[in-house]
């Protein structure tokens, strides 16, 4: 059974994701199916409008996206993230996708013209002046620009020219966004009347007496649903019923196989007897790094690096104390303080990194290192050697700078190179990603910091917890069928859950995480099929079964017949509490008259806005407060049907703002015209979504 820990590393370089403004500004939730995912391409993962991404170059993007969310979230590699990132991948090579066909369709091109003045000319692009900033005066440096675009076309490697062109592409795509974002911005304007028009919306107040007839005084026992009131309902509110993707509902079972009381006290019993050994241990870190279940790195750790109970005494006892045990997020810690000294807070820094193995091994790239540093020493600017050397393609636009960062945020050698050293310093450092030539900045604050050895031990289901949970699954499994599934739960003890919607990238049923394995399998079975086997999770088996599968596009009848008993009720108590009201409303001339008709007391409103179609204390009307609106003071209305009941409405009095100046309608109309200008991106994209022929295959991968 899957009921493992998930490994816990803080360490790591500090990755972000940089992307085109426009881009981040456009990504949404995209899934849209086409053919069965095992009649697709078996190494595509998806394609809009033809043009498909293969599973390498998706994954590697999904692998950087994974790293960069494990180091942001404190290394923690679960699942959960990974699907994350997954969806992130996804979105962003369909929106960058649609944009680009969409930019190509159109006719926007940047000129060579264009190009050399966004490098060279007096107004460079964005990307050019981070590249190439004097990180000393903080100024763009044309000269660096120039030398650096002399040593690419005289004597500059295939890598130097492969980054070079990665750069102006990159600046091409920047400027074509920029293109296509001023086209669609001069395309949005608004005229003084919306103006006005959007001021008395939010300004204009209006008092009114409204009468209700409440749904929910008609007992639903007294309402007896035909097929044609549900195929009214159904016809009306067709556009409500589209499935943007296929989906399916599964009915599931759940057998708890989490750790018991015993299994705590087991826990607990290993944790005391490793303190002891930890205790009188000769070599703390290899005693943590083999009995521990969190692999914690033995390095240097600053306050709020550890658990809170940790935390909390760590820093407080003498070197040589072994703390704990604690009961920290399911698991038990003890820790053995080694070493204590004061350090920075946080240092500002910039690193040049070298492909240990491009550069043919370790050595040579030590040597190319030492190299660089002595340039960097006899004055050479470090932000134009790592715009030439390094590979570390996020900091290297930004001429290598890091920024400032707290300890363990990087890997433990950058780590001790960085704090340990002094500002000014030019250290070179071997790590897992490569060969650093690091530039120590700035070093910023004074506390104490510790060095302990941390041994974890995670609270697992022994044997017995999870031979007595599978031992009732399986029971259940021989007897449950596709006709029984259901009663065969009560009939031992169990409830089965249903979830009406899983998506095919989805990873839990009704919060209840679930492997992608049980997803995959409920994306190939036929409706009524019972899973051919008992799956696990950390704290579960389960076993399923496929109710029903909804198709892409517009939903039957009978598919969404079960999700809209609720409202077609209401269209049926609707129509009965119209009648009333109506005969109520006849002949009467006030609405105080066709309350007294039915024994009930018109409520009075004041200072209702129409941007605002609140009723106070019942519910959000829209319907009954655009009535009042459309009237004229002292009118009667029609009955009208709100969410909660149906109405009559007598309007009161109308209370105008004061008109609006001529700076004062300038003014708004900027406003909206930028609020009009953002909404416009979500609505245009859109439009090119739901024109694309998206297909999603990732099913078959993830």
């Amino acid at each position: 059974m899957g009921l493992m820990s998930y490994l816990r590393n803080r360490a790591g370089l500090v990755v972000t994701i940089i992307g085109l403004a426009i881009v981040a500004f456009l990504l949404g939730d995209i899934i849209n199916y086409g053919t069965p995912f095992w009649m697709k391409n078996q190494n595509q993962v998806g394609s809009v409008n033809g043009e498909s991404i293969d599973y390498q170059q998706f994954n590697a993007q999904v692998e950087q996206t994974t790293a960069m969310y494990q180091q942001q979230m404190g290394g923690a590699g679960s699942p959960q993230i990974r699907n994350y990132a997954v969806q992130q991948v996804w979105n962003q090579f369909v929106s960058q996708e649609l944009l680009k066909q969409e930019i190509e369709k159109i006719g926007l091109s940047v000129s060579k013209d264009e190009l050399n003045s966004l490098v060279t000319g007096a107004n460079p692009s964005p990307q050019i002046v981070q590249a190439f900033t004097n990180p000393e005066t903080g100024m763009f440096d044309k000269n660096q620009l120039n030398t650096f675009i002399s040593q690419v076309n005289t004597q500059g490697t295939p890598e130097m020219q492969h980054q070079w062109n990665m750069l102006l592409e990159n600046i091409r795509n920047e400027r074509l966004n920029q293109k296509y974002s001023n086209l669609l911005s001069s395309s949005v304007y608004v005229t003084s009347l919306e103006v006005q028009e959007e001021y008395s919306l939010r300004n204009k107040l209006a008092n009114f007496k409204y009468l209700m007839l409440d749904y929910s005084s008609v007992k639903d026992s007294e309402i007896k649903l035909s097929d044609a009131d549900y195929k009214a309902y159904y016809d009306t509110h067709k556009n409500g019923f589209k499935n943007p993707e296929e989906t399916r509902t599964v009915e599931f079972v759940l057998f708890d196989a989490t750790p018991t009381a015993n299994d705590t006290a087991a826990t607990k019993s290993t944790i005391e007897q490793l303190k002891a050994e930890l205790t009188s241990s000769k070599t703390d870190s290899l005693f943590a790094a083999v009995n521990s279940d969190t692999k914690h790195p033995f390095s240097y750790i600053r306050k709020g690096q550890v658990s809170p109970a940790l935390d909390s005494v760590l820093f407080n006892v003498p070197v040589g104390t072994t703390v704990g045990p604690f009961l920290s997020n399911g698991a038990f810690e003890i820790a053995k303080v080694v070493d204590a000294k004061f350090s920075p807070d946080s240092v500002k820094a910039s690193h040049i990194l070298l492909n240990a193995t491009a550069e043919g091994g370790v050595e040579k790239a030590k040597a190319k290192a030492d190299s660089i540093k002595a340039l960097i020493q006899q004055g050479e600017s470090f932000s134009a050697l790592a715009v030439q050397f390094s590979v570390d393609q996020n900091s290297k636009v930004n001429g290598g700078d890091l920024g400032t960062f707290p300890r363990g945020q990087m890997v433990p050698e950058f780590d001790e190179a960085v704090f340990s050293g002094k500002a000014g310093d030019v250290v070179v450092v071997n790590s897992r990603f490569g060969t650093h030539i690091i530039k120590i900045e700035k070093q910023i604050g004074n506390s104490k910091i510790v060095k302990a050895a941390i041994v974890t031990k995670n609270i697992n289901s022994g044997k017995a917890t999870t031979d007595a949970a599978y031992a009732k699954a399986n029971n259940f499994f021989g007897d449950a069928n596709s006709k029984n599934f259901a009663e065969t739960a009560t009939k031992h003890g169990l409830k089965a859950q249903k979830v009406d919607r899983v998506i095919a990238m989805d990873n839990n049923f009704n919060g209840v995480d679930v492997p992608r394995e049980l997803v995959r399998w409920a994306f190939e079975a036929k409706k009524g099929e019972v899973t051919d086997k008992i799956f696990d999770t950390e704290e579960n088996f389960i076993v399923a079964r496929v109710v029903d599968i909804q198709p892409k596009g517009l939903l039957s009848l009978d598919a969404v017949k079960p999700h809209i008993e609720a409202q077609v009720r209401n269209e049926v108590k609707a129509k009965m509490l119209t009648e009333k009201l109506n005969n109520a409303l006849n002949g009467a001339s006030t609405i105080d008259q066709a309350a007294q008709k039915l024994g009930k007391t018109a409520v009075s409103v004041e200072n209702i806005v129409l941007a605002n179609p609140v009723l106070p204390g019942v519910a959000l009307e829209p319907s009954v407060v655009g009535t009042a609106f459309g009237l004229q003071p002292n009118k009667l209305s029609k009955s009208v049907k709100g969410t909660q009941g149906v109405y009559a409405v007598q309007v009161t009095g109308f209370v105008n703002p004061a008109e609006l100046v001529a700076s004062e309608v300038n003014n708004q109309k900027k406003q909206m015209q930028t609020t009009k200008a953002q909404r416009s991106w979500s609505s245009i994209y859109q439009a090119l979504q739901n024109k694309a022929d998206i297909d999603d295959n990732r099913i078959r991968f993830y």
